[in-house]
């Protein structure tokens, strides 16, 4: 990116001249020109949103180049979002190779052509979701960190060797094992 900004700070409107070259009335008094240069990611179809030094850039570089999420449009990834349930099994499904599930699901929420509908009926048959009741998937529901944790322990087939030792996770709840294995193998 290429900004200028006059004596009080105000950006000036660039002018684009082609070929990396740029134009801005010159206002009366200094001005500062900032370059911003990032990596060309542009093989990875990265995304803006997600700095070099993130503590997510290189999972989601992993993401990308493993064809598991193309971020959410206009070159973002837009980080500070919330998941749906419908984007988390997607992710594991497409994480796991995209593999043809057997029968689509009966979740009466799930349409059949959606994005997710595959991914969906693909996590039922693995046994990663049973729903959120009453016949529905609630695919775009907030997924919770412990429905997340839950999905990916289930896809791995991850078996938790202790107990979860943080206070907001009851021992009897649906996602202990899931939280302790994770909290035990650093995830």
């Amino acid at each position: 990116t290429l900004t200028v900004t006059d004596k009080n700070g105000n950006e000036l409107t660039l002018k684009d001249k082609g070929n990396g070259k740029y134009t801005f009335t010159m206002p009366a008094g200094k001005v500062e020109v900032k370059a911003t240069f990032m990596e060309d990611n542009s093989m990875l179809n990265f995304f803006y949103d997600v700095p070099n030094g993130a503590y997510f850039y290189e999972a989601v570089k992993w993401a990308v180049e493993n064809g598991i999420t193309t971020g959410v449009g206009n070159d973002l990834f837009a980080p500070e979002q919330p998941c749906t349930r419908a984007q988390i099994v997607t992710f594991l499904w497409r994480a796991a190779g995209s593999p043809e599930p057997k029968a689509a699901s009966s979740f009466a929420d799930v349409a059949a052509g959606s994005y997710y509908a595959k991914a969906v009926a693909w996590a039922v048959e693995n046994g990663i979701t049973t729903g959120t009741g009453d016949g529905k998937f609630s695919p775009d529901a907030t997924c919770t960190r412990a429905q997340a944790v839950t999905f990916l322990a289930r896809a791995l087939n991850a078996k938790a060797s202790g107990k979860a030792e943080f206070s907001d996770v009851p021992a009897d709840s649906y996602f202990a094992d899931a939280v302790a294995w994770a909290a035990a193998n650093g995830v």
